[in-house]
């Protein structure tokens, strides 16, 4: 498979007050096209930070990454929010989804600067349809239950057809049921479009999921 993010000697650190937390102590990784990969850790292993640094969301003290051959952390400004626009699909624990939208226009909202509104709301349909949210299209995401929810999250990551997609921690807030029904319609769409997806999770359950496993421990890959 070919390389398309590699990760160079990353390290991060975070200052408070007079106490600096060395955070990520030199990674380096690779994720390959079209694989399915997780990082799992315990809370504070420096799991999102990682998934941060590689998907162009927080400046690396040390270290490198590059996406395709081209170093992400030595592109302008404008350069970067593209890349992040169009390269990378993000999915969070908490879900973000704007309240006064509803979910179509959540989940087009992605991709309203590059296609027609129409264009886009007509994509974000047929995503949310792949997802079994078809009939609540005219809803908005508080009446919709938090799988439900992260399910519209999943597919706005999706909605401009990114390389990679970085998922943290993306059923941390839900019950095991619910949180495997997400999991499925996640593999299900990274899957068939061979998107490549990165995971970070502290269970052993959601990791095994995954076609490569890494484990991060006191800010290293072991």
């Amino acid at each position: 498979m070919d390389m398309i993010l590699a990760a160079e000697d990353v390290e991060r650190s975070y200052t408070i007050g007079k106490t600096t937390l060395d955070v990520l102590k030199g990674v380096s990784m690779q994720v390959h096209a079209g694989e399915t990969l997780s990082i799992m850790g315990e809370s504070g292993s420096g799991k999102s930070t990682l998934l941060h640094v590689l998907g162009g969301l927080d400046n690396p003290k040390e270290g490198s990454v590059h996406f395709n051959g081209q170093s992400v952390y030595r592109m302008s400004t404008a350069r970067r929010a593209r890349f992040r626009a169009e390269n990378v699909g993000f999915v969070f624990q908490s879900f973000h989804l704007l309240p006064e939208l509803d979910i179509v226009e959540n989940v087009a909202l992605p991709a309203m600067a590059q296609r027609s509104k129409g264009d886009a709301k007509a994509r974000a349909e047929e995503l949310l349809q792949e997802v079994g949210l078809g009939e609540r299209v005219g809803h908005r995401p508080q009446e919709l239950s938090g799988g439900e929810q992260q399910r519209v999250a999943i597919v706005r990551a999706l909605m401009n057809e990114p390389d990679i997609i970085f998922c943290d921690e993306p059923t941390g807030n839900l019950d095991s049921r619910t949180g495997e029904k997400v999991l499925h319609y996640l593999f299900q769409l990274v899957e068939a479009r061979r998107h490549s997806l990165v995971l970070v999770t502290h269970s052993k359950e959601v990791a095994s999921r995954c076609s490569r496993q890494l484990i991060l421990k006191d800010g290293l890959l072991v």
